[in-house]
């Protein structure tokens, strides 16, 4: 879902999430079950069985099957049907950060220190909003890449860059900032819920100054992957620091309560190096974040006034897979670049067949695929190779994280190369004819 990218992280969670299926059971006589509904109905049971995605055959049997792997790691474990997918894959959540990208443009443009880290950790909030939907994205094939080109000036490359553990790259540019992701994801698998954990590292360069940005996020919760409606949560702290100065922000991500008492709010402050709060910020994930000047006990200074620095974009009303506007823009070929790569989620047939509502196509798509997938992995071996991405370069640096120790991959520039070519020739062809092809070895039968 980040954090460390908050949506990478977040991201990363809704890629594990839906592990398991909803049930027509409703709230009451199931003790030590978890089964909140935030709308604080009590016929959410009801409207999960009336979207008619599963069946109670399906239920009963993927429970059954599911009990053994309470208190694991289930990032990978899973083969899940398509009926629970949404047409889009993990590496085009991550792109969804970049919305709400013109707070990074203010961060860098404004000469306030505090202003600053009030204006980025906005920036990292709001993409929670997007990813809270419970549809599971598409689980990237290994070289998978996704491109989005010149949106509002940013221009974003991610790639799959190893399939066993899942980790994704990503990097974004515009005049202000560049962005760096890391992303590798942690789950515990706890019965009707799971906990996420974002074991990634997101840095952000904000250009006029130099300054670098660095971000951990709380964990994603899933819950009511059985009992009730499915819904996700982010209970904790997001900490992002100023690595050049030692200013940072602390935001609380306070935990849903029964009947949704305490959802989406978010409070916390920027500090100085020296620790010492300067502004206080006070919002909902889901709307708007606001702040306040404040002295040194994180009391507002008199004069001073809530001001709103961030509010939720209109989103489409009854959209089927509850996406945004923006959701819809990254899942098209509008945003795609000329010469689109043929490694990019746009063209994988099972995404596709999703979008054009045909199941049974898109099911039998990405049975094929993950087939393929198995059978590069096993030339791979027989030729004693192992993978190596395009576009970023694992490091030997290895960073902690509150959730375990993370590889780091770094952009390597070749990207901006092939773009510069990509961008001058004059092939038009037209990008949706393209075959989906991140392949390693091209003499395989698919």
């Amino acid at each position: 879902m980040a954090p460390n990218d908050p949506k990478t992280a977040v991201a990363g969670a809704v890629s594990s999430l839906l592990l398991l299926p909803r049930s027509q059971i409703g709230l009451v006589g199931y003790e030590g079950v978890e089964v909140i509904n935030p709308e604080g109905s009590n016929e959410d049971a009801a409207e999960e069985a009336n979207k008619g995605r599963w069946n109670q055959e399906d239920r009963d049997g993927y429970w059954k099957m599911m009990q053994k792997y309470i208190g694991s790691d289930v990032t990978s474990m899973v083969t899940l049907p398509v009926i629970i997918f949404e047409p889009m894959t993990m590496l085009q959540k991550m792109a969804e950060l970049m919305e709400y990208s013109h707070l990074l443009d203010m961060a860098d443009q404004t000469e306030d220190p505090y202003m600053r880290m009030v204006y980025a950790s906005s920036w990292a909030i709001s993409v929670y909003y997007a990813f809270q939907r419970t549809w599971k994205p598409f689980n990237p094939i290994l070289g998978e890449t996704y491109e989005m080109a010149n949106y509002n000036g940013v221009n974003f490359i991610s790639e799959q860059v190893s399939h066993h553990p899942p980790m994704s790259a990503g990097h974004a540019e515009n005049e202000h900032f560049t962005y760096d992701c890391t992303s590798k994801l942690k789950t515990k698998f706890l019965g009707n819920s799971i906990d996420v954990y974002p074991v990634g590292r997101t840095r952000v360069t904000l250009k006029r100054d130099g300054v670098v940005l660095d971000l951990v996020p709380p964990l994603t919760k899933v819950h009511n992957l059985i009992f009730g409606r499915t819904w996700v949560d982010s209970p904790g702290e997001m900490i992002m620091t100023n690595l050049t100065t030692g200013d940072k922000v602390v935001l609380y991500f306070q935990p849903c309560g029964w009947f949704g008492s305490g959802r989406y709010e978010v409070d916390g402050y920027v500090y100085n190096a020296s620790e010492e709060p300067k502004i206080l910020m006070t919002g909902k994930w889901n709307e708007s974040m606001s702040y306040q000047q404040c002295d040194g006990e994180g009391e507002p200074l008199p004069g001073t006034e809530l001001k709103e620095v961030w509010k939720l974009a209109d989103v489409p009303k009854d959209d089927k897979y509850q996406y945004t506007h923006f959701a819809h823009k990254i899942n098209s070929f509008d945003t795609a670049p000329k010469k689109l790569l043929p490694s990019d989620s746009r063209l994988r047939p099972d995404r596709y067949a999703l979008e054009m509502g045909d199941m049974s196509k898109s099911g039998n798509e990405k049975s094929s695929l993950e087939e393929r997938q198995r059978a590069e992995k096993r030339t791979r071996e027989e030729k004693g190779q192992s993978f190596t991405p395009k576009w970023f370069d694992i490091t030997e640096e290895v960073t902690p994280t509150p959730w375990g120790d993370l590889e780091v991959y770094q952009f390597n520039g070749k990207y901006l190369e092939h773009r510069e070519v990509a961008d001058e020739s004059e092939d038009n062809t037209d990008p949706k004819s393209i075959p989906f092809n991140p392949w390693q070895f091209q003499d395989m039968s698919a």
